[in-house]
């Protein structure tokens, strides 16, 4: 199924509300940058959400008077949804354990994303090999692609 499909399809039964994520990574406010997952399917994908509104601190100086989200922190995002993604597929071989991002590849971003703005983050298993996973991701706003690439990371 490509992530564009699985971007608009019917969401399945299991979901997390961010008290939920938080139980899986260790990142929080201002530094958690998804706010709720729609789907996951183990060790094959998931859908999660991150609404950007104006109160986020990196817009007072990216760039004042016209807000942008910095593609690195679509980025970061990407990575906080494959590492609950990995530990809720692992959840036994990876508890203790912090995923950290080791490599990023191929990534381009195809529109700004501004307040308001809702991002919808797909991303795919392609490969792993414990404590090493690779994911392919897509970021969407409205249906339209924002941003994509290939995320590595590891357990440490």
């Amino acid at each position: 199924m490509e992530a564009a499909e699985i971007a608009v399809r019917e969401v399945g039964p299991i979901s997390m509300d961010v008290l939920e994520i938080q139980r899986w990574i260790p990142h929080r406010y201002p530094f958690l940058l998804i706010d709720k997952v729609l789907d996951i399917v183990p060790n094959c994908h998931i859908i999660s959400v991150k609404n950007v509104t104006a109160n986020e601190e990196f817009f007072q100086g990216h760039f004042p008077g016209h807000p942008v989200m910095p593609g690195v922190l679509i980025m970061e995002s990407m990575a906080q949804t494959a590492a609950v993604f990995a530990r809720y597929s692992e959840e036994v071989l990876l508890t203790g354990k912090t995923f950290y991002l080791v490599g990023a590849d191929g990534f381009k971003w195809k529109r700004q994303v501004v307040p308001g703005d809702q991002l919808r983050i797909v991303m795919k298993s392609v490969k792993k090999r414990n404590p090493l996973w690779v994911m392919h991701g897509e970021v969407f706003v409205d249906g339209k692609i924002v941003a994509s690439g290939t995320l590595s990371a590891a357990a440490a």
